[in-house]
């Protein structure tokens, strides 16, 4: 009996240890494949994107977007696509598992884009290199006579760049080309007085600034010639027609959304949980509006329809706003209130060393959102993040009255809580700490988004103005996010119209004109990204729930937080699997 017991024994140290090899030679095979070398071969053919995530290397070269680029980059993720399915997965612990799930998930979409969505032949305002050549220009992540020599090498390929993205366009949405003719001219700008300033100051020599001039103002006719080339191709879509519908239908956007989503929810659902959702918000409200009523229509009957009553009390608290040439200041004083509260709340660890940097948003990103974040990326952690405020001297006044109203008093508070503390800023912080370099730089859009709606919930939770105001104001910014899946899914699957989606956005959600348009120009130059705000709250939300339904009092909300941020931007569904109920408890 000892000696059968000392023999299983033996058996089972011995399994332990093939267990142990196996994993150490799966786990050598994975970093040996998928690690360092991999993403310098990923980041050569995409030196734009290395530059977005603080890798320089290859931050001399454009990639020309010709067929010989498409052929080269859909070979390289046809190869890791294979490589990676070959990886003996149940000798890899959890940590690279999800790796692979994060990197085969991103490598597909990456393929079926390029091969089967094909977004690169009919939407104009991809080509746009503006961004690549402003972060090079601002990041010191080199002596400036460095990084302007390398921006004199990349300016030599702006031409051929431009000339391959006008030969690869064809059949493309209007309202991409109207995006990508005002983007142009912020690009404009970028290689304007500004920069010939810069280069004038600089410690390049006499000889080297003549040639940077020279290439300056080709680079310029180039994009003037995109900009001429993309007016005369307006003109001919509304003479003529013939452009593609920005309407992707549903083959593809339930293919995009199981790509980008990773919730484990489908468009179906999901669209049914917010209608569901919309009615509970609209209950809530009407609660608020009648307890309300009295207190800013004392001598006034409240109408007996629910949704006027909402509106109409809206309407009311939408009067206490910023001017126009106070908003910007609004928002920046609003971030060192927002981090006391989180220090004093204990929500979430802030790095002091990460300042976040209020700017103007630069012309070449304006068209889409009044405001972001552009974050570093893990490999130049240090640089700086910028919240973008758009100004509203572009607005009629009564376009930026609309806005002022839209973004009043409270929900200003709601927006910065979103975009900076503790949403995508702390986030983004988070993210480029994680040692999996994969699940930071490959970012997953519904965690990142539904952070930053959780971190609205969260924020209110923990005390952050408790008046009823703030509470309809913020259920309005949260029906906000549940129409945005209703809008997304009701545009490009169902033909939603115009006219319908304006309804639904002023009327059953109390968005503002300017706010409601903005919203439906959105909508035509995007695709599933509306619905990434809902299904990534929600999925959190629920796991955190659940989580605190589990442990009761021993639930530690910071722990929580600190854990799910600390595995980078990877998609909910890769998260949730690595946080047990120990990993949040007292």
């Amino acid at each position: 009996m000892i000696r059968s017991v000392t023999m299983a024994r033996a058996v089972a140290a011995a399994l332990l240890l093939l267990a142990g090899a196996v994993r150490a030679d799966a786990g050598a095979t994975f970093r040996a494949q998928f690690g360092d070398a991999f993403l310098d071969r990923y980041w050569a053919l995409q030196p734009d994107a290395a530059i977005a995530v603080g890798y320089y290397r290859y931050a001399a070269r454009i990639a020309v977007p010709d067929a010989a680029y498409r052929a080269r980059r859909l070979a390289f993720l046809e190869r890791s696509i294979a490589a990676l399915r070959r990886l003996p997965e149940a000798g890899m612990d959890a940590a690279m598992r999800t790796d692979g799930a994060v990197l085969l998930s991103q490598l597909e979409q990456e393929r079926w884009s390029l091969a089967e969505f094909r977004e690169w032949q009919w939407n104009p305002s991809l080509y746009n290199v503006a961004d690549a050549f402003a972060l090079l220009l601002n990041t010191p992540y080199a002596p400036e006579a460095e990084r302007l020599r390398t921006v004199s090498q990349r300016l030599t390929q702006v031409p051929a760049y431009y000339a391959a993205a006008r030969a690869a366009i064809a059949r493309p949405v209007r309202e991409q080309v109207q995006l990508a003719m005002q983007q142009s001219q912020g690009t404009l700008d970028v290689f304007g007085e500004a920069l010939e300033r810069q280069l004038a100051g600089s410690a390049l020599r006499a000889d080297e600034r003549a040639r940077f001039l020279q290439r300056l103002r080709a680079a310029r006719v180039a994009v003037e010639g995109y900009i001429a080339f993309l007016e005369a191709l307006d003109q001919r879509l509304a003479r003529d027609g013939g452009g593609r519908d920005f309407r992707i239908g549903r083959a593809a956007y339930e293919r995009l959304f199981g790509y980008a989503i990773q919730t484990g929810v489908t468009p179906d659902a999901l669209h049914a949980r917010a209608l569901q959702e919309k009615e509970r918000l609209h209950e809530r409200m009407a609660e608020l509006a009648d307890h309300l009523w009295p207190k800013y229509f004392p001598d006034q009957a409240p109408p007996p329809e629910r949704v006027a009553r909402i509106g109409q009390l809206i309407a009311r608290l939408s009067d206490n706003h910023a001017t126009p040439a106070g908003f910007y200041d609004e928002v920046q004083a609003l971030i060192p209130r927002l981090e006391d509260c989180v220090r004093t709340h204990q929500l979430v660890d802030l790095d002091p060393s990460r300042p976040l940097a209020v700017r103007v948003t630069p012309p070449y990103q304006r068209g889409v959102a009044m405001a972001s974040v552009n974050a570093p990326g893990p490999y130049d952690a240090t640089a700086k993040t910028y919240f973008n405020v758009t100004p509203l001297d572009a607005f009629t006044p009564a376009q930026a009255d609309s806005f002022l109203r839209e973004y009043n008093h409270w929900l200003l508070q709601i927006l910065v809580i979103h975009e900076a503390v503790p949403g995508h800023y702390v986030q983004l912080v988070y993210a480029n700490k994680t040692p999996s370099r994969i699940k930071s730089v490959f970012g997953n859009g519904p965690m990142i988004e539904g952070w930053a709606v959780y971190s609205e919930r969260m924020m209110l939770e923990s005390g952050w103005d408790p008046s009823p105001e703030m509470e309809l104001m913020y259920s309005k910014w949260l029906l906000r996010v549940v129409c945005n899946t209703l809008l997304d899914y009701g545009v490009h699957v169902r033909g939603m119209q115009e006219d319908e989606a304006l309804r639904l956005l002023r009327d059953e959600a109390f968005q503002s004109e300017t706010e409601a348009r903005g919203k439906w120009r959105r909508a035509q130059l995007s695709y599933v990204q509306l619905a990434s705000y809902f299904a990534g709250f929600s999925a959190i939300y629920d796991f955190r729930e659940s989580l605190k339904q589990q442990l009761g009092e021993r639930f530690d909300l910071k722990k929580f937080n600190d854990r799910f941020l600390s595995y980078g931007s990877a998609p909910v569904a890769v998260i949730t699997p690595l946080i047990g109920a120990a990993d949040v408890s007292r």
